[in-house]
């Protein structure tokens, strides 16, 4: 219990990561005030409300990303505030509207409240492995990503990596901003978070686990860097208590190309039918390798990938997404 007698903000509470997050701060005795699009949506509340303690140490509030001021009555009087929200979306019509105003400004209009509470003492920023490793440099076995490396938001827009360039644009923004404003900042650059979700809509990441065994005849060739949310979710209050942390923490469990994961998944559930063949005729892609040095030193421990995996598609048969 931690955490007790503690206010922290979630910002983008309903999210996958963000629910966790405020699942395991309650459980660590904190007050929550986290933020939803729609207060009326019980899409958007209904898991949230029944976490273990919410009744008592959680307090929802609507805000908008891009509308400032929106957050001053979320962040008012917490210590801590855990920036989530952000659209999550691997295609867009209109990347400015759909991905960067809403990265970029929201972040902004997040931090802009965070200079008016004197409480404050850190914000943990949910940015991503998206800022990292997209930089047109090969990803190749000798190589190792680590936190020095930052995507090249010139490249991502060249290569039309939308998402890659918002949290980038995003992530950079935070950080001059945090320097300018003198905000303790720490960032969490998570890789493809997978495991077991407490929302009732499916996420873009545990969906792409989903559409892999859900009787494709091929995988894509494709190298994932997989990492569990239940992990995720503890780095981020392990930045957030542990007085130490600072800059960015890459938080990725184990880089892999999908035909191994559909292999652990063929083991765990034979019963399904996931794909034995590559969509092209192709050599499969090299792995390479990400730092784990960083997340270690701030209690980071990794969750086996089979765990990940098999509890993914627990998660996706109990709610309905998969039939057993």
């Amino acid at each position: 219990m931690n955490g007790a007698g503690t206010v922290v903000c979630v910002t983008g509470g309903s999210g996958y990561i963000a629910s966790w997050l405020v699942k395991l701060l309650l459980q660590r005795g904190y007050t929550v005030k986290a933020s939803v699009r729609d207060l009326d949506d019980p899409k958007k509340t209904d898991h949230l409300v029944s976490l273990d303690g919410a009744k008592e140490r959680l307090h929802l509030f609507e805000a908008n990303l891009l509308e400032e001021g929106s957050f001053d009555v979320v962040v008012d009087g917490c210590e801590g505030v855990f920036h989530t929200a952000c659209p999550v979306l691997t295609t867009a019509t209109d990347p400015q509207v759909e991905l960067i105003d809403p990265a970029l400004k929201g972040t902004l209009n997040v931090l802009r409240s965070c200079t008016k509470v004197p409480s404050l003492k850190r914000v943990v920023l949910t940015s991503s492995m998206a800022s990292v490793s997209f930089n047109g440099k090969a990803l190749i076995p000798d190589v190792v990503v680590d936190e020095t490396w930052f995507s090249d938001p010139v490249f991502c827009e060249q290569s039309k990596l939308w998402y890659m360039l918002a949290k980038t644009l995003a992530e950079e923004a935070a950080w001059k901003f945090a320097k300018e404003n003198r905000i303790d900042l720490v960032a969490i650059n998570p890789g493809f978070v997978i495991g077991p979700f407490l929302q009732q809509t499916l996420n873009l990441t545990v969906e792409i686990i989903l559409n892999q065994i859900n009787g494709p005849q091929t995988f894509e060739n494709k190298v994932y860097r997989f990492v569990d949310v239940r992990d995720v979710a503890m780095a981020h209050i392990q930045a957030f208590e542990v007085a130490s942390a600072n800059g960015r923490y890459c938080v990725v469990g184990q880089v892999v190309h999908i035909s191994e994961a559909l292999d652990i998944l063929r083991q765990l559930f034979p019963s399904l039918s996931i794909p034995e063949k590559c969509e092209d005729e192709k050599p499969l892609l090299p792995k390479y390798q990400v730092s784990k040095k960083k997340a270690i030193s701030l209690g980071v421990n990794f969750t086996p990938l089979e765990v990940s995996l098999r509890d993914s598609v627990e998660s996706l048969k109990e709610n309905g997404f998969l039939s057993s």
